[in-house]
């Protein structure tokens, strides 16, 4: 008597295939992600996160441009319109960023700017580069900061300090600053400037801790080199020139 008919056969089959179909998906499974190899990618906006799905890295068009992080959780900010790059620390708080840009408005004008930052932590910027241009008018330099300030910038910090900036100019503006900077005392002290000024001269300024120039080496326009020594109120004490004895 054959005991493998045609029905017992299909069943087994069936059996046979629903098993391997199981263990492919469970294997898939457990199997990290493999990597993948692409020519080309478009998109608006990657972000870039630890395995805990803490934010690090986001790479954004102007459109999907973030606002600002503060640990782990991201908030708005009115003033972000670039295209860049913006770094968070390992707690997910914003710590640096890289942002860049140019257009000709319409009266004809070029405009041009690239910034790249690093900040205190859970503070201002300490280190900058900046580029900037409008026209024949260019500004281009290197910055160290101290940031001496006892408060946090907290996502209600930050929106204080945009409130008042999203005001008209004026005096009720002016105002609200100043009672902003005696709330939150302190900020960027400015210690070192390498850069090329709009009036087309180039300079090294050398400053204290209270943020007042100390050194100066200045290369003006028409090439004429001068450096110039000042005491802690500003007052100049020496100064060097070519023709200097």
């Amino acid at each position: 008597m054959n005991i493998f008919t045609p029905q017992k056969l299909l069943t087994a089959y069936s059996g046979i295939l629903t098993i391997a179909f199981a263990s492919v998906i469970l294997l898939g499974a457990r199997r990290s992600p493999s990597n993948a190899s692409f020519d080309q990618i478009t998109v608006h906006r990657i972000n870039i996160t630890e395995p805990d799905g803490t934010t690090r890295m986001v790479i954004s068009d102007k459109a999907e441009f973030p606002g600002a992080f503060y640990r782990g959780k991201e908030y708005p900010r009115a003033d972000r319109y670039a295209t860049g790059m913006l770094f968070n620390n390992e707690e997910g708080t914003e710590n640096g960023g890289l942002i860049f840009g140019g257009q000709k408005d319409k009266d004809g004008v070029t405009h041009s700017w690239g910034h790249l930052s690093f900040d205190e932590y859970e503070r201002d910027q300490t280190m900058v580069m900046e580029s900037n241009s409008d026209g024949d008018s260019h500004h281009t330099y290197f910055a160290l900061n101290d940031d001496d300030t006892p408060w946090t910038i907290t996502p209600e910090v930050s929106a204080e300090w945009q409130s008042v900036s999203a005001m008209p100019p004026g005096p009720e503006r002016s105002s609200a600053f100043s009672s902003l900077g005696a709330k939150y005392p302190g900020g960027i002290i400015n210690r070192g400037y390498l850069g090329r000024d709009r009036d087309e001269s180039v300079s090294l300024v050398l400053k204290d801790q209270q943020g007042q120039k100390r050194l100066v080496a200045r290369v003006s326009a028409d090439g004429t080199p001068v450096l110039e020594f000042l005491d802690a109120s500003g007052k100049v004490i020496r100064t060097i020139s070519a023709d200097s004895n």
